[in-house]
């Protein structure tokens, strides 16, 4: 069996997807300017290099062309309904960055959700695709595809979690600013201690997760090997420095740890698929 999405339309998907989300980085600049001359001075754009009346036309025009994409590719696979998350995502970004982002805790659970859904928009998009290919067979062995669909979610699961995690160390990064301009967000309610106790049990929950994948669905040296160096103890690291951290530059390196964790999580996926190769070799 192979995957039905051609490599055309699965670049389109993945354009569609960055289009979409520089998108909402550019209107999050947008509405941010007055906090981000407090958090991160050195880091504006929109109103320095990029003028106000730009960034609104860059934003309309990324969103345009990302939403054209998505429903094209929504109506090759034959399910047009999907382009409705094209759609969707834009507003939500919007306002995510007018209003969520400065509620407690809906901002950073938005931006974990929609993280998790770039791996399983791509099994979305294949699914079906799959499922008219090999409909005989899977009738035939009363079959489906439901196990890859659970492989790619715990994908997104992942990248739902450390997403959130990141994003509650930014807010604590972001403190000042952000209680300047009058946001709710965790660290401002409950308190930067509190909020660092909720960052450890959501790290160590990740880590008990990802033991349990490792010990009952994954049992190979590779795997071990990969989820331990590259994984779990940074996860650790993170713990660890985290309730050391004082100063904006502890959280800033918090920050940027948790990306690197993101990004191994998502390289493992080309670890596994070396592996599903070799073990039918």
């Amino acid at each position: 069996m192979e995957l039905q999405l051609s490599n055309f339309n699965f670049m389109l998907l993945v354009i569609a997807t960055v289009l979409i989300t520089a998108a909402g980085y550019v209107i999050n600049d947008y509405f941010d300017t007055k906090t981000d001359k407090v958090n991160r001075p050195d880091n504006i754009l929109v109103g320095t290099k990029i003028n106000r009346r730009m960034a609104i036309l860059l934003h309309v025009i990324l969103n345009l062309i990302g939403i054209s994409l998505g429903i094209y590719l929504s109506y090759i696979i034959g399910e047009i309904y999907l382009s409705l998350l094209f759609i969707f995502i834009p507003g939500i970004l919007w306002f995510y960055s007018t209003t969520y982002k400065r509620q407690l805790l809906i901002g950073n659970i938005v931006v974990a959700i929609l993280t998790a859904l770039v791996p399983i928009l791509v099994i979305v998009f294949e699914m079906p695709l799959l499922n008219t290919a090999y409909s005989e067979i899977l009738i035939s062995y009363r079959i489906d595809f439901s196990y890859l669909f659970y492989w790619v979610c715990v994908f997104g699961f992942f990248a739902f979690l450390t997403t959130l995690i990141r994003e509650i160390i930014k807010d604590i990064e972001d403190f000042e600013g952000d209680c300047a301009f009058g946001s709710k967000t965790l660290p401002i309610i409950v308190g930067v201690k509190k909020s660092k106790i909720i960052i450890f049990i959501l790290g160590l929950f990740t880590i008990i997760s990802l033991l349990y994948i490792l010990l009952v669905f994954l049992n190979d040296t590779l795997s071990i090997i990969y989820f331990t160096i590259f994984l779990i103890f940074p996860l650790i690291i993170l713990l660890y420095k985290l309730f050391r951290a004082e100063k904006k530059s502890d959280y800033h390196f918090l920050s940027n740890l948790t990306k690197g964790i993101m990004l191994s999580g998502i390289l493992y996926s080309v670890l596994a698929n070396f592996i599903i190769i070799h073990s039918f070799v």
